[in-house]
């Protein structure tokens, strides 16, 4: 047998076998390469989207944060704004009270002009009856009242000031005890004496030469004279007054209280 032939074809078969084998090896190859390249691009993108989700999530967190920043600043605008809901409310209160008050004030206002004038009505009359000490300096004061509440340039709260400090000063007159030089008029003829006031329960006069001396009679309304018993007390009452003695007891005429009308 010839064996020289056979090998060649063995040796056919094992080359085209290898030929075979090398392009199935090459296919292969190629899908190898190409699975490697889809496998990095996915892992490409896998990195790109977990960078995208790690931006995100930076995002989300940041956005958390402002989230509980404002949610801190809107809780205190809550406190804020519930705050000045009271105080507007209480000037709104406020507001109603004063506009209440302006309105009692406009009354009282238009009532207080004639009880101001009514006020000094009385304080004139009341004078008028009174014992006559100071009597041009009272009727003076009572005038200057009367003519601050005609002037319309003085505002009512002056005006309404002097008429108190008128009835004050008449207050204070019955508890102070002075003596003045004045004259007075005893039977048609005008006399300077010396004036003992001792409040208002007593107003006694003594002439220059301490002859005479005078109590006024508010019933009669006009001085009497006095006996002699009454010539020391007076004269040492008018020392008193003028502080060139010092306080003692008085004996003076005092006219007996009456009963009020």
């Amino acid at each position: 047998m010839n064996s020289h032939p056979l090998k060649t074809v063995l040796a056919s078969v094992l080359t085209a076998v290898v030929i075979s084998l090398g392009g199935i090896s090459s296919s292969y190859a190629d899908q190898l390469d190409e699975i490697h390249k889809i496998n990095k691009d996915r892992t490409t993108k896998a990195q790109q989207s977990q960078a995208r989700v790690d931006k995100l999530n930076d995002q989300r967190l940041a956005l958390l944060d402002e989230y509980k920043a404002v949610n801190k600043i809107i809780d205190g605008l809550r406190v804020y704004n519930s705050q000045l809901e009271k105080q507007i409310a209480a000037q709104q209160n406020r507001l109603q009270e004063l506009e209440d008050s302006i309105q009692q004030a406009t009354v009282i206002k238009r009532q207080i002009t004639p009880l101001m004038h009514r006020m000094v009505d009385g304080l004139e009359q009341f004078v008028s009856l009174d014992v006559p000490f100071h009597k041009s300096e009272r009727d003076e004061r009572i005038q200057f009242i009367k003519d601050a509440l005609d002037n319309p340039d003085i505002p009512d709260s002056e005006k309404f000031r002097q008429v108190l400090e008128g009835y004050q000063i008449e207050n204070e007159y019955g508890r102070k005890i002075d003596s003045y030089s004045d004259t007075v008029n005893i039977d048609g003829n005008d006399v300077i004496v010396n004036v003992l006031r001792v409040g208002r329960i007593a107003l006694v006069a003594q002439s220059k030469d301490g002859k005479t001396s005078l109590a006024w009679d508010n019933n009669e309304r006009k001085w009497v004279e006095l006996d002699a018993s009454y010539r020391n007390p007076v004269r040492e009452g008018i020392r008193i007054a003028n502080k060139q003695a010092t306080i003692d007891i008085l004996m003076l005429p005092i006219a007996a209280p009456e009963n009020a009308q």
